[in-house]
C-alpha cells in the first residue's frame, strides 16, 4: 500500500499539491488499513488526508538544506535500475 509514497523534498521542479496529496492518501490508507473507507467512515478518512496533505507541505515548505535540489529525471532512472536489478527483466 505504502510503496507509492516517494520521497518529495528538495527536488527540482519542486513537489505539486497533487504529489503531496497522493502521498498523504497513501499514508492515511496504511494506517487506518482502509483503500476505501465505508460510509461511516468517509468523513473521518477524508479530514485525516486533508489534515496530512496540510502537515506534509508544511513539513515540506520548512526543511532546508545546503545540497542542489535533485533532478527527478535522473532519479527515476536509478529506481528503475535498482529494480531491473532486483526483478530482472520482464
Amino acid at each position: 500500500m505504502c510503496r507509492n509514497i516517494k520521497t518529495l523534498f528538495n527536488f527540482d521542479p519542486p513537489a505539486t499539491d497533487e504529489e503531496i496529496r497522493d502521498a498523504s492518501l497513501q499514508f492515511v490508507r496504511k494506517l487506518s488499513g482502509f483503500t476505501k473507507p465505508s460510509r461511516a467512515n468517509e468523513a473521518a478518512f477524508d479530514r485525516a488526508v486533508t489534515e496530512m496533505t496540510a502537515a506534509a507541505r508544511s513539513l515540506l515548505d520548512s526543511l532546508v538544506t545546503e545540497a542542489g535540489p535533485r533532478n527527478r529525471e535522473t532519479e527515476a532512472a536509478r529506481a528503475r535500475a535498482r529494480a531491473l536489478e532486483r526483478f530482472g527483466s520482464s
